[in-house]
C-alpha cells in the first residue's frame, strides 16, 4: 500500500501550525505552512478531512486550555534507534511539567547524553505533540527552535502552568 498524507493547518497564539498525517498518525507537525513539510516529507499528498479533523480538533483544544494530552495516534516513521526512544519517552512527560536534558536521557533509557537529548529535541518532528517544549536546561528555560524561538517555549510552558506568567504577558 502506498503511503499518504493530508495536512491540516490550525491558527493557533504561538503562529499558523501545520499537523501532516498519514494513515498510521501524525507523521510531522511544525510552524508555517504545508509546504515545508510537504517537500520534506515526499510522499503523496491527499485531502482527508476525515484523517485531520480529530488532531486540528485536538490541537484547538489544546490551546483553548481544554485538553491536556493528546490521543492522536502517532506515525513515528521519520525517526528509528536511540531518537526515537529519546523522543518517545518525551511523549510520555505529562502536561505541566517539564524535565532536563540530563532527566530524559535517563527517563528514555538510552545511550545518549544530555548534550545529545539538545540535538534531538531540536530535530522533532512533533512539536507541541511530543513536547520538546518541555525540556528545560538544568539552569534555565534552555534553548527552543520552533515558532519564534525561546519566548514560544516560554509561552507554552506558561499556558501548560509550569511557568508563572510575567508581567509582560498581562
Amino acid at each position: 500500500m502506498m503511503i499518504t498524507v493530508a495536512f491540516a493547518e490550525v491558527p493557533t497564539p504561538v503562529g499558523a501550525f501545520v499537523l501532516a498525517l498519514t494513515e498510521d498518525g501524525l507523521v510531522a507537525s511544525g510552524w508555517g505552512s504545508p509546504e515545508g513539510l510537504r517537500d520534506r516529507l515526499g510522499m503523496p499528498e491527499v485531502h482527508d478531512p476525515d484523517r485531520t479533523d480529530s488532531a486540528a480538533a485536538e490541537l484547538r483544544a489544546y490551546f483553548d486550555g481544554g485538553l491536556r494530552r493528546f490521543e492522536t495516534p502517532i506515525d513515528w516513521r521519520l525517526t528509528s534507534g536511540s531518537r526515537r526512544q529519546v523522543l518517545q519517552a518525551l511523549h510520555e512527560v505529562p502536561y505541566g511539567t517539564a524535565v532536563t536534558y540530563g532527566e530524559l536521557a535517563v527517563r528514555s533509557g538510552s545511550s545518549v547524553p544530555a548534550r545529545g537529548i539538545g540535538s534531538i529535541m531540536g530535530s522533532n518532528p512533533l512539536p507541541i505533540v511530543v513536547p520538546c517544549h518541555r525540556v528545560v536546561a538544568g539552569n534555565g528555560l534552555g534553548g527552543f527552535s520552533g515558532g519564534v524561538g525561546v519566548e514560544t517555549k516560554r509561552w507554552l510552558l506558561t499556558h501548560e502552568g509550569y511557568l508563572q506568567p510575567t508581567l509582560l504577558d498581562l
